[in-house]
């Protein structure tokens, strides 16, 4: 065959490659109109059922997905607890380490775990002394812990609160912490005869409320107090552990006090709690103090409740309260409290007038003789008791009046104020 043979061969077979190839790019340019003008033709039903078709493709892989996710959970499931069972220290913390994850993210996983004996594993591994072992075991215990009473139950069961550690001053802040979270975690359950106000676990929550933890940790402390002194029965061991005293000294601080108040309040309604609060040296002064804390309405709120269980049929304390100069106070916490803390601190301004009136009424002008039982108040007696009550009441206001009205600017101007307060009677106050 010549060169010029083969060359006219090879010009041929590029021209009919060149040819197939324009038809096949044509025929694909017709096809996508084609499939256009089908998709027009048939307008949103035809996107509709593409749609469902790609839906039920998607919800048949996500099933197949989460069919998976089940066996391998099941499966690490298995080889967990096997692990904790049966394994040595080290592969029980990376057990634990597996059922803290699992259990956080299945709440069925909780309650199987439960049933095969993971629990009272975990416990056995809170009393050991290495402390990542004993982390990952608490950690694990406050996720299995979480909404399921009968994890709650079987913890309590198997010990847990025999084995916190004995030294504060030994354990980490993080320890700390996560110790906190459990047993505020355990102390929502009320209903049981285990009872968390044990000697060992107030002695524990008390360490760590006078230690130099976290705020959040002391909160979850101060959660748990809250929550054991909700119960009527615990008031006694509360009280006789000093739990009284560390919760005035807490609710001296801002970040603190209404959780420390709020259990404060569940005490004193008990005639053990109030009697450790009467005799306390930071009352009243302390519970004063906070009612003058207009930042904080919840505090002053809890304030002037436990100032009435205490003042109420009790001249000793509102004597002691008045001369703590308690009543300006309540003066100001009447204009400028919240609706509630107004509320109450009215009903003490009542009290404390009545006192005064009760201690005044027999002494007021001169005496002529010996009034007879039953005998109405004479006229003169009774107007100049008005008039000490009103002197009193602009003496009071006159004394804070700067002081009101710097923190009332809010309300308007303070020399509107001020002209206001001075040309109010005393029929207008609750004094």
């Amino acid at each position: 065959m010549s060169s010029s043979q083969a060359q006219n061969m090879s010009t041929s077979s590029s021209i009919w490659l060149l040819s197939c190839r324009k038809l096949k790019f044509f025929t694909r340019i017709r096809r996508f109109l084609q499939s256009k003008a089908a998709r027009k033709r048939y307008g949103p039903s035809s996107d509709h059922s593409n749609n469902l078709r790609i839906k039920s493709d998607v919800d048949k892989k996500e099933e197949v997905m989460e069919k998976e996710s089940e066996l391998d959970g099941s499966v690490v499931l298995q080889k967990s607890v096997k692990s904790l069972h049966f394994g040595n220290w080290e592969e029980k913390e990376m057990a634990a380490k597996a059922i803290e994850k699992l259990a956080k993210e299945d709440v069925k996983a909780r309650k199987l775990m439960a049933e095969l004996g993971v629990i009272h594993m975990l416990v056995s591994m809170v009393a050991t002394e290495v402390v990542d072992r004993r982390r990952a075991a608490v950690k694990a215990l406050i996720e299995l812990a979480s909404g399921t009473f009968t994890n709650k139950a079987l913890m309590l069961e198997a010990g847990i609160l025999s084995k916190l550690p004995k030294d504060i001053g030994v354990v980490d802040e993080q320890t700390k912490h996560e110790f906190a979270e459990l047993l505020l975690s355990l102390s929502s359950v009320s209903n049981t005869h285990f009872s968390l106000a044990t000697a060992e676990t107030l002695k524990f929550v008390i360490g760590i409320l006078e230690s130099a933890s976290s705020v959040e940790t002391k909160e979850s402390c101060l959660g748990v107090l809250y929550n054991l002194s909700a119960v009527l029965e615990n008031a006694g061991p509360l009280v006789s552990n000093g739990v009284v005293h560390t919760l005035l000294k807490l609710s001296s601080f801002k970040e603190l006090s209404e959780k420390a108040l709020a259990a404060l309040g569940h005490l004193v309604v008990t005639l053990m709690g109030k009697k450790a609060v009467e005799d306390s040296s930071m009352v009243p002064e302390s519970l004063i103090e906070i009612l003058t804390w207009e930042d904080k309405p919840k505090c002053q709120e809890l304030s002037a409740y436990i100032i009435m269980i205490l003042a109420h049929q009790s001249s000793t304390q509102k004597d002691k309260m008045s001369k703590a100069g308690i009543v300006p106070v309540l003066l100001e916490v009447s204009l400028l409290g919240s609706p509630l803390a107004q509320k109450r601190v009215m009903k003490l301004l009542q009290w404390f007038k009545d006192e005064r009136q009760a201690k005044m009424g027999p002494h007021s002008g001169p005496q002529t003789g010996r009034v007879a039982i039953g005998s109405p108040l004479h006229p003169r007696e009774a107007e100049e008791g008005k008039k000490m009550m009103k002197n009193l009441v602009k003496q009071s206001l006159h004394k804070n009046m700067e002081m009101i009205t710097r923190r009332a600017n809010a309300a308007g101007d303070s020399s509107n104020l001020k002209s206001l307060a001075l040309s109010t009677s005393s029929k207008s106050l609750p004094y």
